[in-house]
């Protein structure tokens, strides 16, 4: 019997302020990194609810996706352990709230920092993954898709069993 091939499907938001990105320096196991907020689908969330608490962990601010930038699909393979994972990634833009009183950034998460295009394409050899340039690039060209291209059945959000 085969085993079944079981990407991981993340969710990060490219958040654009005055000609720059916001973007999280993060601890991995390849070194300090620059990644989107940006991380894994929880169980009991779609799309959409996990984008939105990932940047709260990682930046501490509230974020509402206003549109789907892209769906992508990208393998990693970890040096060190030959680790071999392929993602699936949903991205969203949106408006960037205010950041909440006494939340700290999620484990790992060394800091918040605001890049314009040119520094994010200059440290591209910094990047977790190639779809933080890739994510930023059509953002730039103006890629959008309304939320609700995403469906997600009622029966993702029922109490784990």
């Amino acid at each position: 019997m085969q085993t079944r091939w079981t990407p991981s499907v993340t969710v990060a938001a490219i958040i654009e302020r005055d000609g720059r990105y916001l973007l999280v320096e993060e601890h991995t196991p390849e070194g300090l990194r620059l990644n989107n907020p940006a991380g894994h689908l929880d169980p009991g969330e779609g799309p959409v609810e996990g984008c939105i608490r990932e940047v709260l962990e990682e930046t501490t601010h509230r974020f509402e996706p206003t549109a789907l930038v892209g769906i992508y699909l990208s393998r990693f393979q970890r040096p060190a352990t030959g680790e071999d994972i392929t993602y699936v990634r949903f991205a969203f833009c949106g408006a960037l709230g205010e950041a909440v009183p006494g939340r700290a950034l999620d484990t790992g998460i060394v800091r918040t920092v605001w890049l314009t295009p040119e520094e994010v394409r200059a440290s591209r050899h910094r990047h977790r993954s190639p779809l933080v340039l890739q994510c930023m690039e059509d953002h730039l060209a103006g890629q959008r898709f309304p939320l609700q291209l995403i469906h997600t059945d009622a029966s993702v959000f029922a109490a784990a069993r």
